[in-house]
């Protein structure tokens, strides 16, 4: 074996395992890592929102990129970014702003009191010398999203320039874009809604099957935002595809809900109330499903490397490394599963709204 072959397979080890080792911190021994390790804490801290978009590191050694805070106060909006904290979450360092002082609490934002240094919980965590305020602030998580959509703008525009300009069919990415716009309508915008309507629906089947899937593909990049692993996130999703299910709804639809035909008048009310809960079901069993299925495999990749210092044994790594990147690579096909599952529901969910009914 050549002495560049060898130097090949070192550096696609080396970036096969880089994503893994992404959260791993500047201490000199898995030992001495161990003794102040808390899993619960690192992995909660990985795949929640932050105001601050951290890469590796801790306190003023962190690489971190300060993102804006944005709050709606008594006194109006007030924005600074979010570095002035200093890499702080534990409320102990405070920010100054137009006679209010601010403080941050495990990415909470708490305004203080006169007089007050730190925020003091009652028995059921609620702040006794602190108020919140409206938070508008431009988090990881909203950040990722606005690249997500910035990334799907140069995508589809650069499709619909090139087909402006040329007949012939696309090569390349565009191509492969294009490939996936055909997949979506042929295998699941017309067989769930049917030809006549399916148009109607496809701008927004296509953004969310590709916001979800882009999304999911940059989750698992190192330092990435865990977007589609937000229940805030799939429930503004789900209420996306509730809002669609109600407006388009026909006639027919509705009178099948609370009033369907061929059964016993007295059964009625009672299938009524089944059938109208299931129409607010359905879309909450899609935003559940994608946030669990998300979140799950980040857990399962952060718990598999952190048993390295659970176990404060270097030698694990030996099993918990290969597994983690089996799952990472299993991820790979998650995030595109789940972009299907989604869009695929939620078009079976639409095609039933709009279906004509013949009755006999």
């Amino acid at each position: 074996m050549t002495a560049q072959k060898s130097f090949k397979i070192v550096m696609a080890f080396a970036l096969a395992f880089l994503p893994l080792l992404a959260f791993s911190q500047e201490e000199s021994s898995v030992e001495e890592f161990a003794e102040e390790f808390n899993a619960t804490e690192m992995i909660m801290h990985h795949i929640g929102d932050s105001h601050g978009w951290h890469f590796f590191g801790e306190g003023e050694n962190s690489y971190t990129i300060p993102l804006p805070v944005i709050l709606f106060t008594d006194n109006g909006f007030v924005t600074f970014m979010s570095s002035e904290f200093h890499h702080d979450t534990e409320a102990k360092h405070i920010v100054e702003k137009d006679g209010m002082r601010f403080v941050n609490y495990h990415e909470d934002i708490y305004q203080l009191e006169s007089g007050a240094n730190t925020v003091e919980f009652d028995e059921e965590d609620h702040p006794l010398n602190a108020t919140t305020s409206w938070d508008f602030s431009i988090t990881k998580n909203v950040a990722a999203m606005f690249i997500t959509v910035i990334l799907m703008l140069i995508f589809f525009l650069s499709l619909a320039n090139y087909h402006k300009k040329n007949s012939k069919a696309p090569s390349g990415f565009n191509n492969a874009l294009e490939a996936l716009v055909l997949f979506v309508r042929d295998e699941i915008a017309i067989p769930q809604i049917g030809e006549k309507q399916y148009m109607k629906f496809m701008p927004f089947l296509l953004t969310v099957f590709f916001f979800i899937w882009i999304t999911n593909l940059l989750g698992l990049l190192p330092g990435a935002a865990n977007v589609t692993g937000n229940i805030a996130v799939t429930v503004s999703l789900g209420l996306f595809t509730l809002a669609l299910i109600i407006i388009n709804g026909n006639k027919a639809y509705w009178k099948h809900i609370f009033w369907m035909p061929g059964i016993p008048t007295w059964v009625k009310p009672i299938l009524a109330i089944v059938e109208g809960a299931g129409v607010i079901i359905k879309p909450i069993a899609l935003m559940i499903r994608l946030f669990a299925n998300i979140t799950a495999g980040h857990i399962i990749i952060l718990s598999l490397i952190g048993l390295i210092f659970i176990l404060e044994n270097a030698g694990v790594a030996g099993i918990s490394v290969p597994f983690a990147l089996f799952i990472t690579i299993l991820e790979l096909l998650v995030a595109f599963l789940q972009a299907f599952i989604f869009t695929i529901l939620s078009a079976l969910f639409i095609g039933m709204a709009v279906e004509e009914h013949e009755h006999h």
